[in-house]
């Protein structure tokens, strides 16, 4: 068996001798540490699991001899990068901006920057992201509603605590802050069916995201717990952008039959979308049809209508999670796994909404161009 050196051997690098500093290697790190090079990379770069024991001294030999590569070499020497990673589906929009401002306010309380990156709503995403930002965090808040817990799991560095936002507890992870994306649909149904509205239209998320799947499940619980009927022609796929909105806007507008009196957009961006489908075909909101959404993003009130909409906290959702990560790197042991927090959703009521006509009249819009709302 191989006899481990003592630690002292490592012989820290005398203060001002910048020469011998540099000149230091991870051959050397590995040497002094009595492990092989790609055992070093592997803890330095949390590329793969190491026991316990391994990492503890290599970490420590790199300490001493004030070694580490690239970004990480600050993490090393005070085991504090002062920087969060930020790991979001889209960088795009007005959700995605308030999230941030929350996070960052929260940041720089604290003194950390951050570093944000894009998933592009896949898996893979996630996994690129979380090894760019290895040795140069001490955290991460992760976004990933289009991802299977699962596989959000099986990319999580050991080790380095991870919040989760609008996502359930996930196996590795420090704790998830979640929006009543349930209870905020309730509430819009109940506010429609209080106004005497009772064929009511959906306008669904991207299919494999989380927070939709919630909101269109909080409509049909709405529904069915309010004796209405709900007519699987109102319901139409989205994908939580303005374009979006407006496409499935138009494809309501040409069902047939007797049309919708009221339409719940699963977000914001969604509903504004609407709202152009249905300028572009003269039906008056809300003397016609009334329209929801949810998230209250800052434009909602500026649009016309002001939009009566559901709404979230976003910079506050943002912020609670950073402060819970800070949390868990001030006091490793104060989140007991699973934590879960739930940003409460209020019913915002403003002009997009009244009560239906009487007697709605036919709808004839052209079909859908391929090329959107000009």
């Amino acid at each position: 068996m191989a006899r481990h050196p003592p630690v002292s051997e490592a012989r820290p690098t005398p203060p001002g001798s910048e020469e011998r500093r540099l000149s230091i290697t991870i051959k050397d790190v590995a040497r002094l540490a009595d492990v092989s090079v790609a055992t070093v990379s592997r803890v330095l770069n949390a590329s793969a699991p190491v026991r316990d024991h391994t990492r503890d001294r290599v970490l420590q030999v790199a300490r001493e001899l004030h070694f580490a590569p690239n970004g990480a070499a600050r993490t090393l020497k005070r085991r504090q990068a002062s920087a969060l990673g930020v790991i979001l589906p889209d960088l795009y929009g007005e959700f995605f901006s308030e999230l941030l401002r929350g996070i960052d306010l929260e940041a720089q309380r604290a003194g950390h920057a951050l570093l944000v990156s894009s998933s592009h709503h896949d898996a893979r995403g996630v996994a690129v992201a979380v090894r760019a930002m290895r040795g140069r965090v001490d955290g991460l808040l992760v976004m990933a509603p289009d991802v299977s817990p699962a596989s959000l799991a099986s990319v999580l560095p050991d080790g380095l605590p991870t919040v989760f936002l609008n996502a359930p507890p996930i196996k590795g992870a420090t704790a998830a802050v979640t929006v009543d994306n349930v209870g905020g649909t309730r509430a819009v149904v109940r506010h429609l069916a209080q106004l005497g509205h009772q064929r009511v239209a959906f306008l669904c998320g991207p299919p494999r995201n989380a927070d939709a799947a919630a909101r269109l499940r909080g409509f049909r619980v709405a529904m069915r717990a309010l004796h209405l009927q709900v007519n699987e022609t109102f319901v139409l796929r989205g994908d939580f952008t303005e374009e979006g909105g407006w496409r499935a806007a138009r494809e309501l507008l040409v069902t047939r039959g007797t049309p919708p009196t009221a339409t719940v957009a699963a977000n914001d961006a969604m509903a504004v979308g609407a709202l152009l489908a249905l300028r572009e075909a003269r039906v008056e909101v809300p003397a016609e049809m009334s329209v929801v959404g949810f998230d209250d993003i800052p434009i909602a009130r500026y649009v016309t209508p002001a939009l009566t909409t559901i709404r979230v906290a976003i910079d506050e959702l943002g912020a609670r999670a950073a402060a819970l990560l800070f949390r868990a790197l001030s006091d490793p042991g104060s989140l007991r796994e699973p934590h879960r927090e739930v940003v409460p959703a209020e019913l915002v009521i403003r002009q997009s909404c009244r009560h239906p006509p009487q007697h709605p009249r036919p709808r004839s819009v052209s079909p859908v161009s391929a090329a959107g709302p000009q």
